[in-house]
């Protein structure tokens, strides 16, 4: 009997769609229009992003996962009907079987309210699945051998550590500071320095094009931005350097760090020296920013690797564990 299996990679940021055989067939921003007059979906995804602080009072757009967990519970399961439409193409009919992402931190209510959200908005039967977990699979660490890997994923919404060994997560934590956070640092950053309103959007364009984790000296990484000059309330531009995003987002990163410290801290000496050894893998699209392997390695004091296509991690280890569900089914479907 065929089955479609479908992996979600439900981010606070984007949602990754991973269909076995197919690969990452949607990789979309997890935003949704609503009209406010008769609460209707008008948007999903690419469309409703470029609406963000662009809408009427009609019309409001905005991410219905706040910290890596359901906000909104009727709006998410509207955008995972969308999306899971979207990937079935000409197998609509057939209702799939659901793997979904949810931070190491989750607690039963909130993986309960995943598991409902998937149903009803259209799979057979539904997984959730811890991030850390799946990040691993998807770079391709070996997770069920007798040997201690760490992994930290830094998503939109959460940053999620852990060690794993022989399928299961010995050591973990998620903390509530990640892409999103960086963003609104940068923001508070330039209002508070420069006196300029600037949207999130442009906040995470500077993350992207000129963020570091640690200073580097290169005169080329500079950038110019308009926003709302908060004096005189008109539009005004200003150039921002490198550094300046590296100051911004310090603090932000000193917590992720920290975190690495505290999961490390509870880790048995054996595994700790397999991370030595091995190193700690990033993944999530925190790892793209500039030179953080760095940061972690002279935070931390172990090597540092990004995990290849760090981004699509998550999303591939649902297809992965889809597709070898008797293999992984012990560490999937682990309650810890």
């Amino acid at each position: 009997m065929f089955t479609r299996k479908i992996g979600i990679d439900l981010g606070t940021a984007n949602t990754l769609i991973f269909v076995p055989g197919k690969g990452v067939v949607i990789n979309e921003p997890s935003v949704v229009a609503v009209s406010r007059h008769d609460n209707t979906v008008f948007a999903v995804g690419i469309e409703a992003r470029e609406m963000i602080g662009r809408t009427p009072e009609t019309i409001i757009a905005y991410r219905p996962l706040k910290d890596g967990v359901i906000a909104d519970y009727r709006v998410t399961e509207a955008m995972l009907r969308y999306f899971i439409n979207k990937a079935g193409g000409r197998f609509r009919l057939l209702r799939p079987e659901v793997m979904v992402s949810v931070p190491a931190g989750v607690t039963s209510t909130e993986r309960r309210a995943v598991i409902e959200a998937a149903l009803h908005a259209g799979a057979k039967a539904a997984f959730v699945v811890k991030e850390p977990v799946l990040a691993a699979i998807g770079a391709g660490i070996p997770i069920n051998e007798p040997s201690g890997h760490m992994v930290v994923d830094i998503g939109g919404g959460t940053a999620d550590i852990a060690v794993i060994s022989l399928g299961g997560i010995v050591a973990a934590t998620s903390v509530k500071v990640a892409g999103n956070k960086f963003d609104q640092a940068i923001a508070d950053y330039i209002k508070k320095n420069y006196n300029l309103a600037i949207g999130d959007r442009t906040a995470e364009d500077l993350k992207i094009q000129i963020g570091s984790a640690v200073p580097v000296d290169d005169d080329r990484l500079r950038m110019e931005i308009k926003g709302r000059d908060l004096m005189t309330g008109l539009p005004k531009t200003i150039e921002i350097q490198s550094s300046e995003v590296t100051e911004a987002i310090s603090d932000e990163l000193d917590e992720i760090m920290r975190s690495i410290k505290s999961v490390l801290h509870e880790t048995p000496p054996e595994l700790a020296a397999d991370i030595m050894d091995k190193g700690i893998v990033l993944t999530g699209g925190g790892a793209n920013l500039r030179n953080i392997d760095e940061l972690v390695r002279q935070e931390i004091g172990v090597p540092a690797h990004i995990a290849e296509d760090a981004l699509l991690c998550v999303a591939k280890g649902t297809g992965i564990a889809l597709e070898h569900l008797e293999v992984y089914k012990r560490s999937i479907m682990s309650k810890r």
